[in-house]
Protein backbone atom coordinates (compact mmCIF):
# COMPACT_ATOMS: atom_id res chain seq x y z
CA UNK A 1 0.00 0.00 0.00
CA UNK A 2 1.31 3.30 -0.94
CA UNK A 3 2.78 5.91 2.40
CA UNK A 4 0.44 8.31 3.16
CA UNK A 5 2.38 11.82 3.63
CA UNK A 6 2.02 13.56 6.44
CA UNK A 7 4.25 16.23 6.39
CA UNK A 8 2.81 19.28 7.55
CA UNK A 9 5.08 21.56 9.72
CA UNK A 10 5.36 24.47 6.99
CA UNK A 11 8.37 25.34 7.80
CA UNK A 12 8.06 24.81 11.79
CA UNK A 13 10.65 22.76 14.04
CA UNK A 14 10.94 18.89 13.48
CA UNK A 15 9.64 18.84 17.53
CA UNK A 16 6.33 20.04 16.62
CA UNK A 17 4.61 17.53 16.37
CA UNK A 18 5.44 16.55 19.71
CA UNK A 19 4.48 19.57 20.82
CA UNK A 20 0.98 18.78 19.86
CA UNK A 21 1.35 15.46 21.45
CA UNK A 22 1.92 17.45 25.21
CA UNK A 23 -1.28 19.21 24.17
CA UNK A 24 -3.34 15.75 23.95
CA UNK A 25 -0.74 14.68 26.78
CA UNK A 26 -2.92 17.66 28.91
CA UNK A 27 -5.91 16.94 27.61
CA UNK A 28 -6.02 13.68 28.88
CA UNK A 29 -5.23 14.74 32.16
CA UNK A 30 -7.55 17.43 32.51
CA UNK A 31 -9.85 15.03 31.63
CA UNK A 32 -8.56 12.67 33.92
CA UNK A 33 -8.94 14.71 37.12
CA UNK A 34 -12.43 15.76 36.12
CA UNK A 35 -13.33 12.07 36.50
CA UNK A 36 -11.26 11.29 39.42
CA UNK A 37 -12.66 13.74 41.57
CA UNK A 38 -15.59 12.04 42.41
CA UNK A 39 -14.07 8.63 43.00
CA UNK A 40 -11.45 10.44 45.18
CA UNK A 41 -14.38 12.41 47.12
CA UNK A 42 -16.36 9.22 46.96
CA UNK A 43 -16.92 8.79 50.88
CA UNK A 44 -17.50 11.71 51.81
CA UNK A 45 -20.30 11.95 48.84
CA UNK A 46 -21.37 8.67 49.63
CA UNK A 47 -22.46 10.04 53.22
CA UNK A 48 -23.44 13.90 52.47
CA UNK A 49 -26.07 12.09 50.50
CA UNK A 50 -26.65 8.37 52.26
CA UNK A 51 -26.23 6.94 49.01
CA UNK A 52 -25.52 2.99 48.36
CA UNK A 53 -22.80 1.17 46.95
CA UNK A 54 -25.21 0.47 44.10
CA UNK A 55 -26.44 3.57 44.01
CA UNK A 56 -22.28 5.03 43.40
CA UNK A 57 -22.12 2.57 40.66
CA UNK A 58 -25.46 3.85 39.18
CA UNK A 59 -23.35 7.00 38.82
CA UNK A 60 -21.03 5.20 37.17
CA UNK A 61 -23.92 3.64 35.13
CA UNK A 62 -25.06 7.18 34.14
CA UNK A 63 -22.00 8.11 33.01
CA UNK A 64 -20.67 4.96 31.00
CA UNK A 65 -24.01 5.23 29.13
CA UNK A 66 -23.64 8.81 27.88
CA UNK A 67 -20.28 7.79 26.61
CA UNK A 68 -21.29 5.47 25.01
CA UNK A 69 -23.98 8.04 23.19
CA UNK A 70 -21.44 10.79 22.70
CA UNK A 71 -18.80 7.92 21.73
CA UNK A 72 -20.95 7.32 18.47
CA UNK A 73 -21.75 11.09 17.86
CA UNK A 74 -18.78 12.59 18.64
CA UNK A 75 -16.88 10.69 16.44
CA UNK A 76 -19.01 10.81 13.19
CA UNK A 77 -18.19 14.97 14.01
CA UNK A 78 -14.75 14.17 14.51
CA UNK A 79 -15.06 12.81 10.78
CA UNK A 80 -16.58 15.51 9.67
CA UNK A 81 -15.59 18.66 10.85
CA UNK A 82 -12.35 21.34 11.92
CA UNK A 83 -10.86 18.64 14.91
CA UNK A 84 -8.78 22.36 15.98
CA UNK A 85 -12.31 23.74 16.87
CA UNK A 86 -14.03 20.22 18.27
CA UNK A 87 -12.04 19.36 20.49
CA UNK A 88 -12.09 22.90 22.83
CA UNK A 89 -15.69 22.86 22.73
CA UNK A 90 -15.43 18.95 24.11
CA UNK A 91 -13.28 20.10 26.72
CA UNK A 92 -15.28 23.35 27.96
CA UNK A 93 -18.53 20.58 27.77
CA UNK A 94 -16.78 18.29 30.16
CA UNK A 95 -15.19 21.15 32.16
CA UNK A 96 -18.68 22.71 32.74
CA UNK A 97 -20.01 19.48 34.03
CA UNK A 98 -17.49 18.70 36.49
CA UNK A 99 -18.05 22.16 37.98
CA UNK A 100 -21.68 21.74 38.27
CA UNK A 101 -21.15 18.87 40.33
CA UNK A 102 -21.07 21.86 43.24
CA UNK A 103 -24.69 22.25 42.75
CA UNK A 104 -25.97 19.04 42.66
CA UNK A 105 -28.73 19.42 45.01
CA UNK A 106 -29.79 22.72 43.58
CA UNK A 107 -29.75 21.11 39.77
CA UNK A 108 -31.53 17.66 41.35
CA UNK A 109 -34.60 20.16 43.07
CA UNK A 110 -35.05 21.73 39.18
CA UNK A 111 -34.71 18.62 37.93
CA UNK A 112 -37.48 16.32 39.71
CA UNK A 113 -40.73 18.32 38.98
CA UNK A 114 -39.69 17.34 35.29
CA UNK A 115 -39.20 13.56 35.74
CA UNK A 116 -42.38 13.06 37.83
CA UNK A 117 -42.70 10.07 40.14
CA UNK A 118 -41.47 7.57 37.54
CA UNK A 119 -37.70 7.06 38.86
CA UNK A 120 -37.40 4.08 40.27
CA UNK A 121 -34.71 3.04 36.99
CA UNK A 122 -32.48 5.79 38.51
CA UNK A 123 -31.68 3.37 41.46
CA UNK A 124 -33.27 6.36 43.88
CA UNK A 125 -34.95 5.62 46.78
CA UNK A 126 -36.30 6.97 50.19
CA UNK A 127 -33.42 6.40 52.36
CA UNK A 128 -31.31 8.77 50.13
CA UNK A 129 -31.15 12.34 49.40
CA UNK A 130 -33.46 12.01 46.24
CA UNK A 131 -32.27 15.79 44.72
CA UNK A 132 -29.01 15.33 45.55
CA UNK A 133 -28.54 11.74 43.98
CA UNK A 134 -30.11 13.10 40.91
CA UNK A 135 -28.09 16.34 40.23
CA UNK A 136 -24.78 13.94 40.53
CA UNK A 137 -26.61 11.58 38.39
CA UNK A 138 -26.89 14.45 35.73
CA UNK A 139 -23.72 16.24 36.16
CA UNK A 140 -22.34 12.76 35.15
CA UNK A 141 -24.14 11.96 32.52
CA UNK A 142 -22.90 15.16 30.92
CA UNK A 143 -19.39 14.65 32.15
CA UNK A 144 -19.39 11.50 30.01
CA UNK A 145 -20.95 12.58 26.96
CA UNK A 146 -18.47 15.36 26.40
CA UNK A 147 -15.56 13.20 27.42
CA UNK A 148 -16.23 11.31 25.20
CA UNK A 149 -15.47 13.51 22.58
CA UNK A 150 -11.99 13.35 23.45
CA UNK A 151 -10.41 9.88 21.79
CA UNK A 152 -11.75 10.46 18.24
CA UNK A 153 -10.33 13.92 17.81
CA UNK A 154 -6.87 12.82 20.05
CA UNK A 155 -6.60 9.60 18.38
CA UNK A 156 -7.14 11.65 14.61
CA UNK A 157 -4.81 13.78 15.56
CA UNK A 158 -2.19 11.44 16.75
CA UNK A 159 -2.95 9.49 13.69
CA UNK A 160 -2.49 12.58 11.25
CA UNK A 161 0.49 13.52 12.66
CA UNK A 162 2.70 10.77 13.42
CA UNK A 163 3.25 7.29 11.63
CA UNK A 164 4.39 3.64 12.82
CA UNK A 165 6.19 3.14 15.77
CA UNK A 166 6.14 7.09 16.29
CA UNK A 167 2.76 6.99 16.31
CA UNK A 168 2.35 4.06 19.14
CA UNK A 169 4.94 5.82 21.15
CA UNK A 170 2.59 9.12 20.41
CA UNK A 171 -0.23 7.19 22.15
CA UNK A 172 1.26 6.27 24.98
CA UNK A 173 2.25 10.01 25.41
CA UNK A 174 -1.26 10.58 24.97
CA UNK A 175 -2.54 7.43 27.47
CA UNK A 176 -0.29 8.41 29.81
CA UNK A 177 -2.16 11.81 30.42
CA UNK A 178 -4.69 9.76 32.11
CA UNK A 179 -2.40 7.97 35.14
CA UNK A 180 -0.44 11.68 35.58
CA UNK A 181 -4.08 13.28 36.17
CA UNK A 182 -4.95 10.50 38.28
CA UNK A 183 -1.48 10.97 40.35
CA UNK A 184 -2.07 15.26 40.54
CA UNK A 185 -5.97 15.15 41.49
CA UNK A 186 -5.03 13.25 44.53
CA UNK A 187 -2.06 16.48 45.33
CA UNK A 188 -4.65 19.17 44.38
CA UNK A 189 -7.81 17.29 46.64
CA UNK A 190 -5.45 17.01 49.98
CA UNK A 191 -4.24 20.42 48.98
CA UNK A 192 -8.18 21.75 49.30
CA UNK A 193 -9.19 19.55 51.48
CA UNK A 194 -7.00 20.13 54.65
CA UNK A 195 -9.15 17.38 57.07
CA UNK A 196 -11.66 15.13 56.58
CA UNK A 197 -14.82 17.13 57.54
CA UNK A 198 -13.79 20.01 54.62
CA UNK A 199 -16.11 20.09 51.76
CA UNK A 200 -15.51 18.12 49.13
CA UNK A 201 -17.22 21.02 46.68
CA UNK A 202 -13.75 23.08 46.07
CA UNK A 203 -12.20 20.65 44.13
CA UNK A 204 -14.40 20.27 41.37
CA UNK A 205 -14.37 23.74 40.94
CA UNK A 206 -10.65 24.81 40.68
CA UNK A 207 -9.98 21.63 38.90
CA UNK A 208 -12.96 22.47 35.96
CA UNK A 209 -11.47 26.18 36.03
CA UNK A 210 -8.08 24.86 35.47
CA UNK A 211 -8.61 22.72 32.69
CA UNK A 212 -11.24 25.40 30.76
CA UNK A 213 -7.59 27.10 30.33
CA UNK A 214 -6.19 24.27 27.91
CA UNK A 215 -8.22 25.81 24.89
CA UNK A 216 -5.91 28.71 24.92
CA UNK A 217 -2.53 26.91 23.50
CA UNK A 218 -4.12 24.58 21.99
CA UNK A 219 -5.82 27.24 19.60
CA UNK A 220 -2.62 28.78 19.35
CA UNK A 221 -0.59 26.09 18.01
CA UNK A 222 -2.72 24.46 16.00
CA UNK A 223 -3.80 24.83 12.48
CA UNK A 224 -6.70 24.04 10.70
CA UNK A 225 -4.38 22.42 7.83
CA UNK A 226 -2.51 20.25 10.53
CA UNK A 227 -4.85 17.99 10.86
CA UNK A 228 -7.21 17.70 7.37
CA UNK A 229 -7.37 14.84 5.91
CA UNK A 230 -4.03 13.62 3.79
CA UNK A 231 -5.21 13.50 -0.30
CA UNK A 232 -4.62 9.71 -0.75
CA UNK A 233 -7.63 9.24 2.18
CA UNK A 234 -10.18 11.92 0.35
CA UNK A 235 -12.79 10.70 -1.36
CA UNK A 236 -13.07 10.79 -4.71
CA UNK A 237 -14.91 14.21 -5.98
CA UNK A 238 -18.05 13.50 -8.37
CA UNK A 239 -16.74 16.57 -9.98
CA UNK A 240 -13.22 16.11 -10.88
CA UNK A 241 -13.99 12.12 -11.56
CA UNK A 242 -12.73 9.08 -10.14
CA UNK A 243 -9.95 8.12 -8.85
CA UNK A 244 -6.87 6.96 -10.72
CA UNK A 245 -6.48 3.67 -9.88
CA UNK A 246 -3.26 3.93 -7.78
CA UNK A 247 -4.98 6.43 -5.42
CA UNK A 248 -8.59 4.04 -5.27
CA UNK A 249 -9.26 3.56 -1.40
CA UNK A 250 -9.91 -0.28 -0.85
CA UNK A 251 -13.26 -1.45 0.18
CA UNK A 252 -13.90 -0.91 4.08
CA UNK A 253 -15.68 -4.75 4.60
CA UNK A 254 -13.61 -6.82 3.95
CA UNK A 255 -12.98 -10.50 5.56
CA UNK A 256 -9.42 -9.21 7.23
CA UNK A 257 -11.26 -6.03 8.21
CA UNK A 258 -14.25 -7.98 9.81
CA UNK A 259 -11.35 -10.13 11.58
CA UNK A 260 -9.65 -7.09 13.01
CA UNK A 261 -12.71 -5.77 14.09
CA UNK A 262 -13.63 -8.94 16.50
CA UNK A 263 -10.04 -8.65 17.47
CA UNK A 264 -10.00 -5.68 18.16
CA UNK A 265 -13.80 -5.59 20.37
CA UNK A 266 -12.31 -8.47 22.47
CA UNK A 267 -9.63 -6.08 23.33
CA UNK A 268 -11.16 -2.80 23.67
CA UNK A 269 -13.82 -4.14 26.07
CA UNK A 270 -11.52 -6.53 27.99
CA UNK A 271 -8.85 -3.85 29.14
CA UNK A 272 -11.94 -1.50 29.85
CA UNK A 273 -13.23 -3.62 32.46
CA UNK A 274 -10.08 -4.07 34.09
CA UNK A 275 -9.04 -0.52 33.99
CA UNK A 276 -12.33 0.68 34.97
CA UNK A 277 -12.77 -1.23 38.03
CA UNK A 278 -9.80 -0.16 39.22
CA UNK A 279 -10.56 3.65 38.59
CA UNK A 280 -13.84 3.60 40.47
CA UNK A 281 -13.15 1.28 43.22
CA UNK A 282 -9.90 1.29 44.04
CA UNK A 283 -10.40 4.38 46.74
CA UNK A 284 -13.11 2.65 48.37
CA UNK A 285 -11.68 -0.98 48.12
CA UNK A 286 -8.47 0.51 50.39
CA UNK A 287 -10.77 2.96 52.80
CA UNK A 288 -13.36 0.17 53.29
CA UNK A 289 -11.95 -3.84 52.73
CA UNK A 290 -8.41 -2.82 53.69
CA UNK A 291 -8.87 -0.01 56.46
CA UNK A 292 -6.47 2.47 54.82
CA UNK A 293 -7.18 6.08 55.65
CA UNK A 294 -8.18 8.91 53.44
CA UNK A 295 -4.78 10.44 53.67
CA UNK A 296 -3.08 7.19 53.10
CA UNK A 297 -5.30 5.72 50.39
CA UNK A 298 -4.46 9.74 48.52
CA UNK A 299 -1.13 9.05 48.84
CA UNK A 300 -0.93 5.35 47.64
CA UNK A 301 -3.61 6.31 44.59
CA UNK A 302 -0.67 9.00 43.26
CA UNK A 303 2.06 6.07 43.39
CA UNK A 304 -0.24 3.87 41.42
CA UNK A 305 -0.90 6.44 39.19
CA UNK A 306 2.41 7.21 38.40
CA UNK A 307 3.49 3.34 38.29
CA UNK A 308 0.77 3.07 35.99
CA UNK A 309 2.13 5.54 33.44
CA UNK A 310 5.25 4.75 33.40
CA UNK A 311 3.75 1.33 32.69
CA UNK A 312 2.34 3.28 29.78
CA UNK A 313 5.37 4.96 28.62
CA UNK A 314 7.20 1.69 28.78
CA UNK A 315 4.94 0.00 26.47
CA UNK A 316 5.18 2.48 23.46
CA UNK A 317 8.87 2.50 23.94
CA UNK A 318 8.93 -1.54 23.75
CA UNK A 319 7.03 -1.49 20.75
CA UNK A 320 9.38 0.93 19.06
CA UNK A 321 12.91 -0.61 20.22
CA UNK A 322 11.63 -4.00 19.49
CA UNK A 323 9.77 -2.86 16.15
CA UNK A 324 13.00 -3.40 13.36
CA UNK A 325 15.47 -6.05 13.09
CA UNK A 326 14.04 -8.05 15.74
CA UNK A 327 10.69 -8.76 14.98
CA UNK A 328 8.21 -7.15 13.00
CA UNK A 329 5.49 -4.26 14.14
CA UNK A 330 2.89 -6.62 14.96
CA UNK A 331 5.10 -9.70 16.68
CA UNK A 332 6.39 -6.49 18.44
CA UNK A 333 2.68 -5.03 19.78
CA UNK A 334 1.74 -8.71 20.79
CA UNK A 335 4.44 -9.60 22.82
CA UNK A 336 4.13 -6.38 24.68
CA UNK A 337 0.46 -6.82 25.09
CA UNK A 338 1.51 -10.68 25.86
CA UNK A 339 3.14 -9.26 29.06
CA UNK A 340 1.32 -6.25 30.58
CA UNK A 341 -1.73 -8.88 30.27
CA UNK A 342 0.25 -11.29 32.67
CA UNK A 343 0.84 -7.69 35.14
CA UNK A 344 -2.70 -7.03 34.97
CA UNK A 345 -3.76 -10.80 36.06
CA UNK A 346 -1.89 -10.25 39.79
CA UNK A 347 -5.31 -8.98 40.73
CA UNK A 348 -5.88 -13.28 41.11
CA UNK A 349 -2.74 -13.20 43.93
CA UNK A 350 -4.10 -9.18 45.30
CA UNK A 351 -7.85 -10.55 45.88
CA UNK A 352 -6.80 -13.14 48.44
CA UNK A 353 -3.68 -10.25 50.28
CA UNK A 354 -4.80 -8.63 52.99
CA UNK A 355 -3.28 -5.20 54.13
CA UNK A 356 0.18 -4.77 54.02
CA UNK A 357 3.19 -4.28 51.17
CA UNK A 358 2.60 -7.49 49.74
CA UNK A 359 -1.34 -6.19 48.65
CA UNK A 360 0.66 -2.53 48.04
CA UNK A 361 3.54 -3.79 45.68
CA UNK A 362 1.17 -5.94 43.67
CA UNK A 363 -1.35 -3.01 42.66
CA UNK A 364 1.65 -1.33 41.45
CA UNK A 365 2.33 -3.85 38.97
CA UNK A 366 -1.76 -4.57 38.26
CA UNK A 367 -1.61 -0.71 37.53
CA UNK A 368 1.63 -0.93 35.59
CA UNK A 369 0.65 -3.36 33.27
CA UNK A 370 -3.34 -2.47 32.99
CA UNK A 371 -1.97 0.83 30.90
CA UNK A 372 0.60 -0.66 29.43
CA UNK A 373 -2.11 -1.81 27.56
CA UNK A 374 -3.85 0.92 25.58
CA UNK A 375 -1.03 2.01 23.51
CA UNK A 376 -1.05 -1.02 21.78
CA UNK A 377 -4.82 -1.28 21.53
CA UNK A 378 -5.10 2.47 19.74
CA UNK A 379 -2.05 1.66 17.25
CA UNK A 380 -3.87 -1.73 16.56
CA UNK A 381 -7.28 0.20 15.89
CA UNK A 382 -5.81 3.53 14.21
CA UNK A 383 -4.22 0.58 11.40
CA UNK A 384 -8.27 -0.25 9.94
CA UNK A 385 -9.10 3.60 8.87
CA UNK A 386 -7.91 7.28 8.14
CA UNK A 387 -11.03 8.48 6.27
CA UNK A 388 -13.51 7.07 8.93
CA UNK A 389 -11.37 6.96 12.23
CA UNK A 390 -13.77 9.31 14.19
CA UNK A 391 -16.50 6.53 13.30
CA UNK A 392 -14.14 3.70 14.14
CA UNK A 393 -13.34 5.48 17.67
CA UNK A 394 -17.25 6.28 18.54
CA UNK A 395 -18.12 2.45 17.85
CA UNK A 396 -15.72 0.70 19.97
CA UNK A 397 -15.84 3.44 22.56
CA UNK A 398 -19.78 3.09 23.03
CA UNK A 399 -19.52 -0.75 23.18
CA UNK A 400 -17.12 -0.76 25.51
CA UNK A 401 -18.81 1.97 28.07
CA UNK A 402 -22.12 -0.29 27.32
CA UNK A 403 -20.77 -3.14 28.72
CA UNK A 404 -18.81 -1.43 31.49
CA UNK A 405 -21.04 0.71 32.95
CA UNK A 406 -23.46 -1.95 32.98
CA UNK A 407 -20.89 -3.80 35.03
CA UNK A 408 -20.38 -0.91 37.65
CA UNK A 409 -23.74 -1.30 38.51
CA UNK A 410 -23.38 -4.55 38.90
CA UNK A 411 -20.41 -4.33 40.75
CA UNK A 412 -21.89 -1.90 43.77
CA UNK A 413 -25.09 -4.27 43.91
CA UNK A 414 -22.64 -7.14 45.10
CA UNK A 415 -20.56 -4.78 47.01
CA UNK A 416 -24.10 -4.17 49.08
CA UNK A 417 -24.82 -7.93 49.42
CA UNK A 418 -21.32 -9.19 50.07
CA UNK A 419 -19.23 -6.43 51.97
CA UNK A 420 -16.78 -7.68 50.00
CA UNK A 421 -14.77 -6.16 46.57
CA UNK A 422 -12.71 -9.60 46.36
CA UNK A 423 -14.78 -11.15 43.50
CA UNK A 424 -14.60 -8.10 41.19
CA UNK A 425 -11.16 -7.46 41.87
CA UNK A 426 -9.96 -10.97 41.56
CA UNK A 427 -12.37 -11.33 37.86
CA UNK A 428 -11.65 -7.83 36.72
CA UNK A 429 -7.57 -8.74 35.93
CA UNK A 430 -8.28 -11.87 33.96
CA UNK A 431 -10.39 -10.39 31.09
CA UNK A 432 -7.02 -8.85 29.14
CA UNK A 433 -5.94 -12.47 28.64
CA UNK A 434 -9.38 -13.20 26.53
CA UNK A 435 -7.97 -9.91 24.48
CA UNK A 436 -4.90 -11.33 24.33
CA UNK A 437 -5.65 -14.53 22.93
CA UNK A 438 -7.78 -13.02 20.59
CA UNK A 439 -4.78 -10.66 19.13
CA UNK A 440 -2.46 -13.86 19.13
CA UNK A 441 -5.06 -16.15 17.35
CA UNK A 442 -7.37 -14.11 15.23
CA UNK A 443 -5.30 -10.96 13.99
CA UNK A 444 -4.94 -11.56 10.33
CA UNK A 445 -1.01 -12.86 9.64
CA UNK A 446 -1.13 -9.88 6.40
CA UNK A 447 -1.75 -7.31 8.92
CA UNK A 448 2.01 -7.10 9.61
CA UNK A 449 2.38 -3.24 9.05
CA UNK A 450 5.57 -2.40 8.51
CA UNK A 451 7.73 -0.04 10.16
CA UNK A 452 6.37 3.57 9.19
CA UNK A 453 3.31 2.27 7.51
CA UNK A 454 0.39 4.35 8.28
CA UNK A 455 -3.21 3.05 8.48
CA UNK A 456 -5.49 2.40 5.51
CA UNK A 457 -6.94 5.52 3.55
CA UNK A 458 -10.37 3.31 3.92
Amino acid sequence: MERLSFDKSDGRSAGWKWTICGLLFLATMIMYMDRQTLSLMSKPIIGEFNLSREQYGMLEWGFGLAFAAGAIINGLLADRVSIRWLYPLMLLGWSSAGVATVWSQEIGSALLPIIGENHAWLGMDTKSNTAGYLGLFFCRVLLGFFEAGHWPCALITTQRLLTGPDRLLGNSVLQSGASIGSVVTPLAVMAMRTSEDASWRQPFIIIGLVGMSWVIPWLLFVRDADLKLPAEAQPADKNTGPRKENEAAPPLWTRAVLQKIVVLLAIVVAINMTWQYLRAWMPLLMQEEHKYSEKFMFWFMMAFYLVADLGCLAAGGAVKWLTGDRFSLNQSRLLVFATCTLLAMLTAIAANLPAGALLLGTFLLIGCGTLGLFPVYYSLAQDLSTRRQGMVTGLFGATTWIITSYMQKYVGRNIDVTGSYATGLFWAGQLPLLGCLALGLLWPKDGNTAVGQNASSR
